[in-house]
């Protein structure tokens, strides 16, 4: 075994693929269950709901596009961090977006267990849920440790049919709606508020997370100059129209989404019957499977970034001599995901993903400007009006900070000690390779 570096890795991610990888990223096992959340809040504005959310998360992934186009080697968001700010404020970012990753998935996990009750009562119960977890996670770790290019198969196959699966449940429904028309809604309980499209959108900055984790890998990417921003674009595109057209169909065929927690199924229930809930099911187990796939491609990478630079101890880097993968960041990463996801649960993990994403977020907004002045000659894709863009991302993100509930932030004031502890640790290094 021997620490090695990015150029070490092999590009065989192409345009499509990361694109691929980016909605594998995004849509897990929240586009099956937030439906009821974002309707409980705002009843029949909900589908609205989702456009306000992505003009905002469009706003984030700008600023991602053009700082992630100047840079070709492993790392994302730490690596932007670290350049624009410095190696404290990199080391930061990178725990923060560490921790982001780490919980969503194990939330997401957790989520799998949940759904295989329709199918396994027993999924739920200690012994099974943590043997089913660990083989879950397990068979992701091998395919994941054996090489780039099979995990980036498994990931574009579990893409399409996840997406294949949620496009049929919306052409069908809107059939559906046509033929027979809305049914008739429950009244909300509630005058809809501002607070509630804050918690909303709250929520739904959540579900179109995770994009950012794709970076990881740009050392893997064949052309990440030219094909960061296009595949952030599309990808996005079709995530907002997926998920706003299953809020149109769940407004429209159940007439209180909230009295479910599954409302997908439920709603496909309605339509055709039970056979079609199970479908659906089986989708939403596709759908998870396919979210923690893209995660255990692309989170052990920032890892290896950090000790590739002198972050972390060296034998995080090292690359696999026969599969070319950081086998050892990918072993480490495995072995916390499993840990979170059998400890924690889904709401906590997924509360506390939520609070350190949007502290990553605003680092992007930050990074802009700084970059543009330390690097104005930079061979990178330019955003038209950067800087005010970068200004309303920052707003935006103060803003939902202000809204994410604080019972997890002892947890993200504890990570950040760490991640100082660390800078202390690792501050007298060699730190000129960038």
């Amino acid at each position: 075994m021997r620490a090695e570096s990015s150029s070490d890795l092999v590009r065989t991610i192409g345009r499509w693929s990361l694109a691929a990888l980016i909605v594998n990223s995004v849509i897990g096992g929240g586009v099956f269950g937030l439906p009821s959340v974002v309707a409980g809040r705002l009843g029949k504005y909900a589908p609205l709901a989702y456009l306000v959310a992505a003009a905002g998360i469009a706003l984030v992934a700008a600023c991602l596009g053009e700082v992630a186009s100047q840079f070709s080697e492993t790392g994302g968001p730490y690596l932007y961090a670290r350049m624009a700010l410095g190696r404290f404020w990199g080391i930061q970012i990178a725990w923060m977006t560490w921790l982001s990753r780490i919980a969503a998935a194990s939330g997401t996990a957790n989520l799998f267990a949940t759904y295989l009750v329709e199918f396994f009562p027993r999924a739920v119960q200690p012994v099974y849920r943590v043997t089913i977890l660990s083989a879950l996670i397990g068979i992701l770790a091998i395919i994941n440790y054996r090489g780039v290019r099979s995990a980036t198969r498994v990931s574009d196959f579990l893409t399409s049919i996840k997406i294949f699966l949620l496009l049929m449940f919306i052409g069908v429904g809107l059939g559906w709606l046509i033929g027979h028309g809305q049914v008739v809604r429950a009244p909300l309980t509630h005058a809809v508020t501002l607070q509630d499209w804050l918690g909303a959108v709250l929520v739904l900055v959540f579900a179109y997370g995770g994009f950012e984790a794709v970076f990881f890998a740009t050392g893997e990417t064949r052309d990440p100059r030219k094909d960061s921003a296009v595949a952030l674009f599309y990808a996005l595109t079709l995530v907002t129209v997926i998920y706003t057209l299953v809020q149109v169909v769940i407004n429209g065929t159940l007439a209180n989404p909230t009295a479910t927690e599954r409302p997908l199924a439920e709603s496909a229930r309605h339509i055709f019957g039970n056979g079609a809930a199970t479908v659906i099911a089986c989708g939403a187990l596709v759908s998870i499977y396919g979210y923690l796939g893209a995660n255990m491609l692309h989170t052990p990478r920032l890892t290896f970034a950090l000790a590739e630079r002198g972050d972390f101890p060296r034998f995080f880097a090292a690359v696999h001599p026969r599969f070319r993968t950081p086998h050892v960041s990918i072993i480490v990463y495995t072995i916390l995901l499993l840990t979170f996801t059998v400890v924690g649960n889904f709401r906590w993990n997924i509360t506390l993903s939520a609070v350190a994403r949007l502290l990553t977020y605003a680092s992007f907004a930050v990074a802009l400007p700084v970059l543009r002045k330390k690097r104005p000659e930079a061979d990178a894709f330019r955003l038209r009006g950067g800087p005010l863009i970068a200004i309303l991302t920052l707003a935006f993100c103060v803003v939902l900070f202000m809204q994410t509930p604080l019972s997890n932030l002892s947890f993200v004031l504890a990570v950040i000690a760490i991640a100082a502890l660390n800078w202390l640790l690792v501050r007298d290094n060699d730190a000129t390779r960038i």
